[in-house]
């Protein structure tokens, strides 16, 4: 198949060599579903879909699903998506950071991507933060960790992709990372101090002129240590950080930008090119390095533009490949010959739940009609029923900066919850849900199913199904109980449940 941008040569360079042949494009439908979730964390609408389905190519296909990522990626619920994701990774919580606290860092988090901030300056303003952490939110970035260590190992594991727990006390067994590295990392936060104020739950970060992180084997003074170039002159007294972040940011850096667009290209397509995608080490090498380099280089090239790389990914054939595998690509799982099932993540699943019954989702201290992905932290919900459903089907804790937290496994709970659980039951027997509504206007059966289908799964339905549904209703007493138990089938199927 034709590549469409150097990500498919790149891909396709790869799955020649193993002999895999990538799958054909998904479709229309298929394709703004994928899109829709993995950008917004929502569904599109029915006149989305028609509009997008029925919309004629300017030349070809290509320009046509170019011209919806471009609209997509300037939708406010873009914002909203990845500084949960980001919230997930900085450990945004109202116990971390406070009631007050929790809602002024969210919104700068959703600020950020909504300017589309370049991702080295993104960097730059975390991790040189200080002052009132109510009126600088980012100072809270340093409430996660009370030490130098703590503060250096969540660091390195965000930005740099790499876990240096194991290197507190004795040198990696298998990596090159050794004791002596992790306390030079650490000294660029050994002068990093908080102290309360007389404000409740509020913090000011600040900078001591002088302090020392000691190495505890040698009781030497650690000597600040990156990297490739290690050991870096730094200020005899004052801040140390901005020329840790200075070192970070370089273009010529070999960590930042490979960590980023991995993160990305793991969220959309399921799996990093680095997996995990923030544990790069030697003996966990990238399934395609060409590919992960051109898109670090890309990503500088264009000043750390995280919608930029976004779109090249998306309009991508690699991304727009179809979930079906072929013959020749079955077997594979990590070379990206086709697009791999996921399951919806806790936040995406309420989202489109509240959106196929046509009944908002209702969370705390947010206005009427606010989605799961516009809550800044899970301990905001307290004891609201959304909070317990999110809970089941993952939605990460925050207790620490790894993406393991957030589970994509299948557990009986969720069945559970899916099939007689209060929030879903709740929205079937609303009054005033979507297929209600269509009832009440008098609309067919016929119309009725195809809204269903559309707002579930961005299609129509067959001809088997919309047979087989209608011949349903027309053995029911009860019209309406039969459309609650149609649109549980829809919520309850895999084609709803999964990204794919």
């Amino acid at each position: 198949p034709p590549a469409t941008n150097y990500v498919d040569r790149l891909v396709h360079e790869k799955l020649r060599q193993l002999k895999y042949l990538p799958s054909e494009r998904c479709g229309d439908y298929e394709f703004i579903r994928r899109v829709y979730l993995d950008v917004l964390g929502v569904l599109p609408t029915i006149k989305e879909v028609e509009t997008f389905v029925a919309a004629a190519p300017q030349t070809d296909e290509v320009d046509k699903r170019t011209r919806l990522i471009d609209e997509v990626l300037e939708r406010p619920e873009y914002a909203s998506f990845w500084a949960l994701k980001w919230g997930d990774l900085l450990r945004l919580t109202r116990i971390q950071v406070g009631d007050e606290g929790v809602y002024k860092y969210h919104r700068w988090l959703r600020n950020a991507f909504a300017a589309n901030m370049p991702y080295d300056r993104f960097v730059r303003e975390l991790l040189t933060a200080g002052g009132s952490t109510f009126v600088n939110p980012t100072a809270n970035y340093f409430r996660g960790a009370n030490d130098p260590s703590g503060l250096m190992e969540s660091t390195t594991q965000v930005f740099l992709g790499a876990r240096l727990q194991c290197a507190k006390c004795h040198n990696h067994p298998f990596e090159r990372w050794t004791q002596d590295n992790y306390y030079g990392m650490s000294a660029f936060f050994g002068r990093v101090k908080a102290k309360k104020t007389a404000r409740p739950e509020e913090l000011v970060i600040w900078t001591q002129r002088s302090g020392e992180v000691t190495h505890p084997r040698t009781g030497r003074v650690a000597k600040p240590w990156v990297p490739v170039r290690g050991e870096i002159k730094t200020p005899s007294d004052g801040d140390r950080r901005p020329v840790l972040v200075d070192w970070l940011t370089n273009a010529d850096n070999p960590y930042l930008a490979k960590v980023e667009v991995n993160r990305i290209w793991s969220h959309l397509l399921g799996r990093g090119i680095v997996e995990p995608f923030d544990d790069f080490r030697d003996t966990n090498p990238p399934a395609i390095g060409a590919l992960l380099d051109a898109l670090a280089e890309d990503f500088v090239a264009h000043g750390f533009d995280r919608k930029y790389i976004i779109r090249t990914i998306l309009n991508s054939r690699t991304y727009q490949a179809s979930s079906t595998p072929n013959e020749f690509n079955t077997e594979d799982i990590k070379y990206f010959s086709h697009f791999h099932p996921r399951m919806l993540t806790a936040e995406q699943i309420v989202n489109a739940i509240s959106q196929v019954s046509g009944v908002a989702g209702t969370f705390a201290q947010l206005p009427v009609g606010a989605r799961a992905t516009d809550v800044p932290s899970p301990d905001v919900l307290a004891e609201e029923e959304s909070n317990s459903f999110l809970k089941i089907f993952g939605q990460s804790e925050r207790q620490t900066v790894c993406e393991c937290e957030r589970s994509g496994d299948a557990r009986l709970g969720q069945a559970l919850q899916l099939f007689n659980g209060k929030f879903v039951q709740d929205k079937l027997v609303d009054q005033d849900n979507r297929f209600r509504r269509l009832i009440k206007a008098n609309r067919s059966n016929e119309e009725i199913l195809r809204e269903l289908y559309l707002s579930a799964y961005a299609r129509t339905p067959s001809e088997g199904e919309l047979r087989q549904n209608l011949e349903y209703i027309a053995r029911s007493e009860d019209r309406g109980k039969a459309l609650e138990d149609i649109t549980w089938v829809l919520l309850n199927a895999n084609e709803f449940l999964f990204q794919h």
